[in-house]
């Protein structure tokens, strides 16, 4: 989030308290009709300027909306922070799995037919919101897509340092898939001591 980001959004906030306030005013002035719509055309005229990432992540870090903190069992083991953010492959809240300040993320998540779907931000992310994401099916054999995985979002230069977090996401999707499917059956989850 750079301050051009910020301060776009501030004056989108004003540009809608103008109209609602001064909504009964146009029939009096109507040049200040033209002024608020030429004034509404700049601003979403205006693009998002790109940010480096490690700015980003300082800015983000402490405080968004994605962040949920754990507080830990005892005083020694501290909080721990996790991240629910598309792009997080680890879900925890630190710069190297941050989905939100990398302008290079990798996702792996299932879809609605139980199947899975890797997610690479593109350039035009930094941008364009929506369509700054290229997906690719992961719908063959295990080994297959392990390898597709490992093909597009690591070989390729893209990011080497997330390969085994990726793996490891694609394994946790796959046996969610095979369990929803009725393939397999879920894993019972262990509770206190037995």
């Amino acid at each position: 989030m750079s301050i051009d980001i910020i301060l776009s959004v501030v004056l989108r906030a004003l540009s809608i308290y103008t109209f609602l306030s001064l909504s009964n005013e146009y029939s009096r002035y109507p040049s200040l009709l033209y002024h608020y719509s030429a004034f509404r055309k700049f601003l979403y005229i205006s693009k998002m300027v790109a940010a480096a990432d490690s700015l980003v992540w300082e800015l983000v870090k402490n405080n968004n909306s994605f962040m949920r903190k754990k507080s830990g069992k005892t005083s020694r083991s501290g909080s721990v922070r996790f991240s629910v953010e598309r792009g997080n492959l680890a879900s925890l809240s630190t710069y190297k799995y941050s989905g939100i300040a990398n302008s290079k993320t990798i996702d792996i998540s299932s879809t609605d037919d139980n199947r899975a779907a890797l997610t690479l931000k593109t350039k035009k992310a930094g941008t364009s919101g929506k369509s700054g994401k290229a997906t690719i099916a992961l719908n063959k054999s295990f080994r297959r897509t392990a390898k597709t995985i490992t093909g597009q979002a690591t070989d390729n230069y893209y990011r080497s340092d997330l390969k085994s977090a990726a793996l490891a996401k694609y394994s946790a999707v796959y046996r969610g898939n095979r369990a929803a499917k009725g393939v397999k059956k879920a894993r019972a989850v262990k509770r206190g001591r037995a």
